[in-house]
């Protein structure tokens, strides 16, 4: 049954997803995350994440990740779970196919028509601020995490100012926007791997105190995180 929905709502998408594949990130997350609950928020980060670094347009690229981990996550076994990509892949780019098909008779003949220019510059027109909803979509407390946590709060909001930044590099300096991605993102593991090597060297105490748990870290005194040992900022009564 799970192919059956796969197959509906990624052919709803392809039909109503106009603007790109940056604009259909929006209409993929409402349907495999908030309708479906097929995948988590943070799964669907990284599927986004891992359709931009793969080869081919950035939707349908989602629709192949999503589709392989719904049905994965359904506890379908690995051959189940690419034919589940397919199911989503093919759904997804059949509504602009048979529409293709549809109207590629009268497109030479209606070309330069107004008509024919306002539905093809009309949808145009709407890609940014589609654009611009998926991103805020994705900026939860999930992926963004909140001051509580510091260092991945901070280290998210400048890599996003950083990545806003380069965006409005010239496309002919391209190649100087790569570097900043590149430098951003080397940056951030640095940063990351530093942190949790701190983390991991500093041993933890335990001490009760009535119903409160209070954890400090052993070395310097300091309330620690229970779950991860890294330090928080927080006060215990």
């Amino acid at each position: 049954m799970i192919f059956l929905y796969l197959f509906l709502t990624f052919f709803e998408i392809g039909l109503f997803g106009f603007g790109g594949g940056y604009a259909m990130i929006s209409l993929i997350q409402g349907q495999v995350v908030s309708r479906w609950h097929w995948l988590s928020m943070g799964e669907f980060t990284n599927v986004i994440a891992i359709s931009q670094m793969t080869p081919g347009p950035v939707g349908i690229n989602s629709a192949t990740h999503c589709g392989y981990m719904a049905v994965k996550n359904a506890d379908f076994d690995a051959p189940m779970a690419i034919l589940g990509s397919a199911t989503a892949t093919f759904a997804l780019v059949l509504p602009s196919f048979i529409l293709m098909l549809l109207i590629s008779k009268m497109l030479m003949k209606y070309m330069h028509t107004t008509t024919r220019r306002g539905c093809v510059f009309g949808p145009a027109s709407c890609r940014s601020r589609t654009s611009g909803a998926a991103a805020l979509l994705l900026m939860t407390a999930e992926n963004f995490s909140t001051p509580d946590n510091p260092w991945h709060f901070y280290i998210s909001i400048a890599l996003f100012v950083a990545t806003f930044c380069g965006h409005q590099i010239p496309k002919n300096q391209s190649y100087r926007h790569d570097r900043l991605c590149r430098f951003c993102g080397s940056l951030v593991t640095i940063l990351i791997n530093r942190a949790d090597q701190i983390c991991l060297t500093s041993p933890i105490n335990y001490s009760f105190d009535h119903s409160n748990i209070k954890v400090w870290r052993g070395d310097s005194g300091t309330l620690a995180d229970k779950s991860t040992g890294c330090p928080v900022i927080t006060s215990v009564a």
